[in-house]
């Protein structure tokens, strides 16, 4: 019977597992295809997931695949690049359940772990005792210790701490087999069979394997030598789930510095950085990591010193001084172009995110163009780090290929993405040939194929290049012994699949898609945007860091298909249509979509800038077209036209008073799909537009009668919902000197932008009356179609103002985002929609470009709040920084995002997740502010959510400073 055959297939193997296992079974196509892929080019489709609460699940799953021949994958997260994650059987995920710190003991610096632990997390449990595991990958947010002993990761402190087996005293393991083994020391744990095969074999374990700080390829036997302490755990380490199953480990934790300083070292290139970093490893430094111009956009160069290549050292000490001083001298001691030494922490930790997103901005070469893994972590002695670079970029000139190393530089290992083309047959096998020759300039160097990451499917085919034959024949013999029946991982390590086999790329469509958004960043090609997740799952992260936003639903229920990530894999594998068969109808990805918050913190914070929220806009778009919609889409999606014919007919006191009334409250809210947990909003009595209008004249001049004019856009929100904030922005422009004047509502050529409507009798007759709209509410709800209309009408409308060239300022930060991104994006075929792009400022930028000469009032409060992820994914928000600090308002908002997110939090069966997001920063921090704190939120639905969540008012910068201003000179607005 062969790997995956069973007398009644794949459901008798779903009940058979279910009967014998607690934790989760899943043989759906959600669950199998978010699992198809790791961060590598490989894809492989399993028969099912487990997710096990415990030891005892393992071995039970263990036993049952053992029986009907099924290959068993263990998957942790955030370490495996090369395939090694990936399966045709059963994969095992830890993340789910066993993912705990089980003990900490602060004396013995040990802790005891499962593998599904991510390593923050243990992180976090031993910085109080001043101790911290050594080995950190720069994806510590989301690598699990299981991943790290599978594949032995080491992370930028390897210089000081070495590797995870460096780290691993015991492990608690079980086999294919079913034999439950505690591996460690003195041949500990070792099954039946392996002493006798290292006994025979001393002399070949003792002079085949390379000497070099990130040897990681093949099986670690050498670690069974007597003078190596005959260690089982180690020699376990890096095998990739080839041997076992690790169900707990005993990890060593080693003493934090109590102070750091990272030294930034400039150099003119990246080859002279490499050639630097061997001579600083005698000054005992904490990391030696290097990374190149290439990978560093332009805006997050302000904090780096001049160069075309850093390293990133850093120092420690019991105290900062001392840290600093060995900085100095190490800074001294480097022969640099330029240096910069920081010792403030948060200085620090914005640094190390440029090197950490490495991994993910390496995919894309400067010119948008796509680069990917395959030849990631090659590893040198370091003294011949330099020669080996040169070597490796003549060969990638020779292939015609385009790379830009980083990496361990004081390891010798080195990470590159290549811009292989592995969409053609020519280019494959190109990829193919690639990898040969690189094989072998890496054995002439005296490397290893792989120096953190494991062989997986990307090496091991080529191991023998590097161990020769014998070796190899050698690690298959320790593969037999340990997994008699090839169960655990066939493929990887020994009797390999070829590399260029079971391409992810290969089952996408050949020729573009036909979709809505232009996708100008990936040459209008839907599949080359979903291709942009390469699985670096920057998304999984448990917590927002800093200001971040992305993911705020895999935040809320820790579900992968609610991750970034996991959306994508099934876009992915919708468009491969051999799991989800049913395209844009499919109800997996729908159902997968439907908690995306589309707040676009993905589209900044994915180190390659996946844009889930238009994905999910063009998914929607395709999925309801020709069909009825949810009740949702029509009551929230068409709410400009609600809100409008509210105004028209004057019905805002009664339509407040049914809100007010239980039951009709509740009626409204079944018929338009709102949650029954939510408060209908209150529209205005007046709507922005009214006060406009019976303004007298010279008031409307006001201040800044004369003045450089600018145009103030009526959103929705603003208009209908909270008039105040529009009030206060005029109050406050025209204090600043500038003339307002909002877009016109008639569509008049050649007419001068005015106030917003016309008094000619002949426009009255010929024109067409309509109003201005970003079109958010359609997009958000994929009414793609409408959303078009909408937008070439408001570009009809805006033709005056694109030709005065006055700035368009936006006070809604989703309205902004959507001017700026969707218009463009959606209208790519329309050059005015560019235009009135390029025009969109947010309230503070209007403010910092068109009236720098301003002071705004002095207020000196501090303020909490939050940004708004639209404004921090799109818009930016220095501007806004920089006008709280000249009005004196103190403290830093929150990142995260709210939950209400527009239509999102409103919508029924959203409400916890809503909720969730809500309770991670922005709640929180409203709780703790200090007393007087003005509660900041430019959003109307973060100022919807404080109310309902919290009954706090939340208010526009723009009504801080009008009220100041009033403040000031007694005057009424």
């Amino acid at each position: 019977m062969t790997h995956g055959e069973s007398s009644d297939g794949p459901d008798g193997l779903e009940r058979a597992l279910r009967l014998v296992v607690r934790g989760d079974v899943g043989f759906g196509v959600t669950d199998r295809a978010l699992v198809t892929m790791d961060a590598s080019n490989y894809r492989r489709v399993p028969l099912g997931v487990v997710a096990p609460r415990d030891g005892d699940d393992v071995a039970a799953v263990l036993e049952v695949c053992r029986e009907r021949g099924t290959p068993v994958v263990a998957r942790g997260g955030g370490t495996s690049i090369a395939g090694q994650a990936t399966g045709t059987g059963v994969v095992l995920d830890f993340t789910r359940y066993m993912n705990r710190v089980v003990s900490l003991d602060p004396e013995a610096r040990t802790a005891v772990v499962q593998p599904g632990l991510v390593l923050d997390r243990l992180q976090e449990a031993a910085a109080p005792h001043g101790l911290r595991f050594g080995p950190d990958p720069s994806t510590h947010s989301r690598c699990t210790l299981g991943g790290m002993i599978g594949n032995n990761s080491c992370g930028s402190h390897s210089v000081a701490w070495g590797t995870t087996a460096d780290s691993v005293r015991e492990l608690d393991v079980v086999t294919a087999p079913g034999r439950r083994l505690r591996l460690g020391q003195g041949w500990a744990g070792a099954p039946d069979g392996l002493r006798d095969l290292v006994e025979g074999e001393l002399a070949r374990l003792r002079t085949g394997f390379p000497e070099l700080p990130r040897r990681i390829s093949g099986y670690a036997l050498d670690a069974l030598l007597p003078e190596n302490g005959t260690d089982v755990a180690r020699s376990f380490c890096g095998s990739e789930g080839t041997l076992g199953v690790v169900t707990e480990a005993v990890v060593k934790l080693v003493e934090a510095p109590r102070a750091r300083v990272l030294a930034v070292l400039g150099y003119t290139d990246e080859g002279a950085a490499a050639e630097a970093a061997a001579g600083l490893l005698p000054y005992r430094p904490l990391t030696v990591e290097g990374m190149a111009a290439d990978l560093v956009p332009s805006g997050d160069r302000a904090g780096l010193p001049r160069g075309g290549a850093w390293l990133f050292v850093e120092t420690g000490g019991e105290s900062a001084s001392e840290a600093h001083a060995r900085a100095e001298t190490i800074v001294r001691a480097a022969d640099v172009l330029d240096a910069r030494i920081v010792r403030d922490p948060a200085g620090q930790r914005a640094l190390w995110r440029i090197r950490e997103d490495a991994s993910g901005t390496a995919t894309r070469m400067p010119d948008g163009s796509e680069a990917w893994p395959g030849w990631e972590d090659c590893a040198v002695p370091p003294a011949r780090l330099g020669a080996y670079l040169r070597d490796f970029r003549g060969l990638l000139g020779q292939h015609g290929l385009r790379g830009t190393p980083y990496g361990h530089f004081g390891d010798g290992c080195i990470h590159v993405r290549i811009d292989f083309d592995l969409l053609t047959q020519a280019g494959v096998a190109r990829f193919r040939r690639f990898s040969e020759e690189l094989a072998d300039l890496v054995v002439v160097h005296g490397g290893s194929l792989s120096g953190e990451h494991g062989d997986g499917q990307a090496r091991a085919e080529l191991l023998p290049r590097m161990y020769g034959s014998d070796m190899v024949a050698l690690f298959e013999r320790a593969k037999g012994v340990w997994d008699p029946d090839d169960l655990l991982n066939p493929g990887m390590l020994v009797r390999p699949a070829p590399l260029d086999g079971n391409l992810r790329f290969a089952v996408l469509p050949r020729e573009p898609v036909d979709v809505a958004f232009g996708y100008p960043a990936d040459g209008g090609d839907f599949s080359a945007a979903v291709r942009r997740c390469v699985g670096v799952a920057k998304c999984r992260t448990t917590s927002a860091a800093g200001a971040g936003v992305m993911c705020p639903s895999f935040r809320a229920t820790g579900r992968e298909e609610h991750s970034t990530r996991g959306r994508a894999r099934l876009l992915h594998e919708m468009l491969a249509g051999e799991l989800v068969t049913d395209g844009w109808r499919s109800t997996e990805v729908r159902d997968a979509l439907d908690l995306c918050l589309s707040c676009k913190g993905c589209r900044s914070d994915c180190p390659v800038e996946v844009d889930m929220a238009t994905y999910k806009a063009e998914f929607l778009h395709h999925h309801y077209e020709g069909r009825r919609r949810p009740a949702a889409h029509y009551s929230m999606g068409w709410l400009p036209v609600w809100l409008r014919w509210a105004s028209r007919v004057r019905a805002a006191p009664l339509l407040n008073a049914l809100a007010s009334v239980g039951l009709a409250a509740g009626v409204a809210k079944r018929l338009g799909g709102i949650a029954p947990e939510r408060e209908i909003p209150r529209l205005a009595r007046e709507t922005f537009g009214a006060w406009w209008r019976r303004r007298k004249p010279h008031v409307r001049g006001g201040e800044g009668e004369g003045g450089e004019l600018v145009v103030l856009w009526p959103d929705t929100f603003t208009e209908h919902l909270a008039p105040s904030v529009g009030r206060a922005a005029v109050r406050v422009l025209e204090a600043a000197g500038l003339r307002v004047a909002l877009p016109p509502t008639l569509r008049l050529r050649g007419r001068p932008v005015g106030d917003g409507r016309s008094r000619s009798a002949a426009a009255l007759l010929t024109a067409r009356r309509g109003r201005v709209c970003c079109g958010l509410t359609y997009v958000s709800t994929g009414q793609l179609d409408h959303a078009r209309v909408v937008l070439r009408r408001t570009l009809d409308l805006m033709e005056p103002v694109l030709e005065s060239g006055a700035p368009v300022v936006v006070l809604e930060p989703s309205c902004a985002a959507a001017l700026r991104t969707d218009l463009p994006e959606l209208l790519h075929d329309d050059p005015r929609a560019a235009r009135l792009a390029a025009r969109v400022l947010t309230f503070a930028e209007t403010l910092e470009r068109h009236a720098p000469g301003w002071t705004p009032p002095r207020l000196d409060r501090p303020t909490v709040g939050q940004t708004h992820c639209h404004q921090h994914a799109v818009l930016g928000d220095a501007a806004e920084r920089r006008l709280r600090e000249a009005a004196g308002l103190t403290g830093g908002l929150s990142g995260g995002c709210c939950g209400l997110a527009g239509n999102f939090g409103f919508e029924k069966g959203h409400f916890e997740v809503s909720t969730a997001c809500a309770q991670e920063q922005l709640l929180p921090a409203v709780r703790d502010a200090p007393e007087g704190a003005v509660v900041l939120a430019d959003g109307f639905s973060c100022r919807t959510q404080l109310e309902q969540l919290a009954g706090v008012r939340g208010r526009h910068l723009a009504e801080v400073l009008a009220e100041g201003l009033e403040a000031g000179d007694g005057r009424d607005g």
